[in-house]
């Protein structure tokens, strides 16, 4: 292995095995002089390949091109990962777990051969919203048990008639074995009719859709009012809200897409993209609000499809649900629950087995970022370097996911979301259940966070297993060097909004010289206090009062604040990043508080625009006296709120390069919720990168909590 190695790991789902696909695979990378394996594994096929970047690079080209005749890909996970010296090629026994594994893919996004036929007059399936094949169509949302078959779908109670299963029994045809093979005359049916539900749109309706993992509300984009009275009736104040749009070239209209955005949008797994806007009018400000971009989604069913033919405008298309619950995925269920929100429904019979909300990906660092992991993702698993024990990790209280850990693999359910509710919670017991059931899984030990009061956390002490406790910032960089197959030594820098601390402090702006399951905190943000505890993280302007009034400069706040910060009376201290982002967001006047999670960072990075600088205020070994002192002074001064956020970003990148210098080693792991951050993450990785390190970022796992049961799940034996 020379020192400009590249290593990068393919897993393909789909009709995979027993195709010649391994065989294949091997003459392909000993044709390029690529060292690395192939296996059949639980999730279908993965193989590594080690060499120049080139070359790496052409074998992804040519697996896609030359694939045999007979193999189906549904989808392609891609990881560049850290060299790991492979002597030769081989062709390894399949993976252990393969058997209990196998079949349960994601939902996948309709498939253009199957969207010529929905628009076909000619064809039998004309206009029918369930029509799907081998290439796409449900999957994870209809699947009941394993194999994954026909009779353990929610569709074992449409029996297929004889052109359908003509076709669900031949080899030659795309249909050949799709369980969810339907037609107009045996398959699933709507409700309300599509133009019926267009109308409805058109008329200012809130449209409640069953979608493919639960139900989705649907406004007009373009019509501010009924954007304001969806905000109202599902609580919803501030939280930017995702569209669709019916095609790429009206998300163009109205957005700057890159090839590799479009490529995303376009994939099978379909996610809401966070583009940027291009200025264009049209949409209604109150889909994205403060946000400094909008997340847009194509259709990705057919009755989506379907619906975006008799209304060709962009749609508001959110979870159908009120703000902290779960998504209905029942008709009676979402009749009862969404009756004082939605106005119309479209309603079908095919039942879902789980819920699963649409995911989140924007680009970073010109690499697709996962943010929200479920529909077209879940449940794909992580591959890991060695054997795991059987964990049962319950992940965070926010942005919730669940993992379970079978052999070398860890499975990641879909998006379950914060905990805050009754209903939230027992949608996260479901969850539990679910993956276990489905995977004939059996826990040994639960992995869980070390706070107390989180609800993952009191499950865990509850369930009777052996519990493990994994530190939160231990469990976010781990997660990413384990989505990057990163082992050895590294530095980890974890930051975020706030996780439970060794020494009763709460963290979030730490950095950890890591090997194996051993973590030493070697530098972290100077403490300062946050008072009102939660209050504060609500309210960002009290973290700059605190600052303040910690380094005597004047301060116009409650003599109430003054004296908690001064007497430490339910001001709990805290090292983290995400509240300096507020505190900085506040003095900037750029936000004063937060009516969601992160919002006040979102708005500061947006505030950069044509204020980008390279100059940084000082922040020198997280010390952060020095540069809320020229923050202050820089706002007195009357500075661009641009300005102030482009050095406050460009201090914090320079802290992490010069931590990673003294730390003297080479692999830099990102993780946290703070590392969402576009322009934080990019100029970080750019500058270190460009003084010789080797940088690794989340990819298919989210950077923020929805990543952390994956790292409690490889850490929990050891911690």
């Amino acid at each position: 292995m020379t020192a400009a190695a590249t290593r990068i790991r393919a897993t393909l789902c789909g009709a995979v095995q027993g195709v010649g696909f391994r065989p294949f695979v091997y003459r392909l990378a000993t044709e390029l002089g690529l060292n690395g394996w192939v296996l059949n594994s639980g999730a279908g096929l993965t193989v590594e390949v080690e060499g120049p970047r080139e070359r790496a690079e052409t074998f992804l080209r040519r697996l896609d091109l030359e694939k045999p005749p007979a193999a189906a890909v549904l989808t392609r996970e891609v990881s560049y990962l850290a060299p790991a010296g492979f002597d030769g090629f081989e062709i390894r026994a399949s993976d252990d777990a393969a058997e209990k594994t196998a079949g349960v893919l994601p939902d996948l996004a309709t498939c253009a051969a199957c969207r010529a036929e929905l628009f076909d007059r000619a064809d039998r399936r004309y206009r029918y919203p369930f029509t799907n094949c081998t290439n796409c169509g449900p999957r994870y949302t209809i699947v009941l048990d394993i194999p994954y078959d026909r009779p353990n779908t929610t569709m074992r109670g449409f029996t297929l008639c004889e052109n359908c299963r003509r076709e669900y029994t031949d080899p030659a045809d795309r249909r050949f074995h799709a369980q969810p093979n339907a037609c107009p005359v045996c398959g699933p049916r709507i409700g309300l009719g599509i133009g019926e539900a267009a109308r409805a749109l058109e008329a200012g309706r809130i449209l409640a859709l069953k979608g493919i993992g639960g139900f989705q509300l649907l406004v007009d984009a373009r019509d501010e009012s009924v954007v304001e009275r969806l905000r109202e009736r599902k609580h919803r104040e501030e939280k930017p809200f995702a569209t669709m749009m019916p095609s790429l070239d009206i998300v163009k209209r109205y957005c700057r897409v890159s090839a590799e955005e479009e490529a995303l949008l376009e994939s099978p797994a379909a996610p809401i993209t966070l583009l940027e806007p291009n200025g264009n009018p049209g949409i209604a400000s109150g889909v994205a609000r403060s946000s400094p971009y909008l997340g847009v989604m194509l259709p990705y069913s057919p009755l989506h499809h379907l619906l975006m033919e008799a209304f060709p405008h962009p749609v508001v298309a959110t979870s159908g649900n009120r703000s902290d619950e779960p998504i209905a995925i029942d008709n009676a269920e979402a009749l009862d629950r969404l009756s004082g929100i939605a106005d119309a429904f479209l309603l079908h019979d095919r039942p879902v087995a789980r819920p699963c909300d649409d995911s989140v990906a924007r680009l970073s660092r010109g690499r697709e970022s996962v943010l929200r992991r479920a529909r077209g993702y879940a449940p794909l698993p992580v591959r890991f370097g060695r054997e795991l024990p059987r964990v049962l990790a319950v992940g965070g209280h926010l942005k919730n996911t669940v993992a379970i850990a079978i052999g070398r693999q860890v499975f990641l359910s879909q998006h379950v979301g914060d905990l805050d509710t009754w209903e939230a919670r027992r949608s996260f017991e479901r969850a539990i259940e679910d993956l276990c059931r489905l995977y004939r899984f059996t826990p040994e030990i639960v992995a869980c966070d070390l706070h107390p009061d989180y609800a993952s956390t009191i499950w865990a002490r509850a369930s009777g297993l052996p519990v493990a406790g994994v530190q939160h910032h231990h469990a976010h960089v781990a997660s990413c060097a384990a989505e990057n197959g990163v082992e050895g030594a590294y530095l980890g820098v974890s930051w975020d909004g706030a996780g439970y601390g060794l020494d009763g402090v709460i963290w979030g702006g730490e950095f950890f010289l890591a090997h194996g399951g051993r973590f030493e905190r070697i530098a972290h943000l100077r403490p300062f206090r946050l008072p009102g505890g939660e209050a504060a993280i609500r309210e960002g302007w009290r973290s700059a009062a605190s600052l303040q009034i910690q380094l005597g400069l004047p301060c116009d706040c409650p003599p109430p604040i003054r004296r908690m910060v001064e007497r430490g009376i339910n001001s709990p201290l805290t090292t983290s990043v995400g509240r300096l982002f507020d505190a900085v967001a506040s003095l900037s006047g750029v936000a004063r508080e937060n009516r969601f999670e992160g919002q006040a960072a979102m708005q500061l990075e947006r505030a950069i625009g044509g204020g980008a600088t390279d100059e940084a205020y000082p922040l020198p070994g997280g010390d952060w006296e020095p540069l809320i002192r020229q923050v202050v002074e820089d706002v007195r001064r009357g500075a661009d709120p641009g300005l102030i956020s482009a050095r406050f970003h460009n201090a914090l990148a320079a802290w992490i390069v010069e931590a990673a210098a003294a730390a003297g080693v080479e692999r830099i792991i990102m993780s946290g919720g703070v590392f969402q951050n576009r322009y934080l993450t990019e100029r970080t990785a750019a500058l270190l990168e460009a003084s010789g390190h080797a940088v690794y970022t989340h990819q298919r796992v989210p950077a923020n909590d929805g990543g952390i049961a994956l790292g409690q799940a490889v850490l929990a034996r050891q911690e």
